[in-house]
């Protein structure tokens, strides 16, 4: 299996995990989120590989978390989802997918279990 990084450029920890999956010599593929945002089903696959809840893949520094009110705990998982959607800056970074599982990769260093 391809393994795959959702990247920010910007972000300094996502340059670090591109840059330690570069030099394991893995199959890559880059997804540069920002510039080919993830649809809503997209979105839903990844959130089911992590297994982790919604909430834990959004970034709130940076980003309209609080002008959308996300912080409000009444908030469906498909409403989080359309959000991150329709705001990409929302997903938080970077999210490596390998056939070792799936993970957000904060800090970079937990990029070393999927490698």
């Amino acid at each position: 299996m391809e393994t795959i990084i959702y990247h920010n450029p910007a972000c300094g920890t996502s340059r670090k995990v591109l840059e330690r999956l570069q030099n394991a010599s893995v199959s890559l593929t880059v997804i540069e989120y920002l510039k080919t945002p993830l649809t809503k089903n997209d979105l839903h696959k990844l959130i089911s590989h992590l297994s982790v809840p919604v909430r834990d893949i959004i970034r709130e520094r940076g980003t309209p978390y609080d002008e959308l009110g996300l912080d409000n705990d009444a908030l469906t998982d498909d409403e989080l989802v359309e959000a991150i959607a329709k705001h990409p800056i929302l997903l938080n970074r970077p999210i490596v997918v390998s056939d070792k599982g799936a993970k957000l990769c904060r800090p970079a260093e937990l990029v070393e279990e999927l490698i």
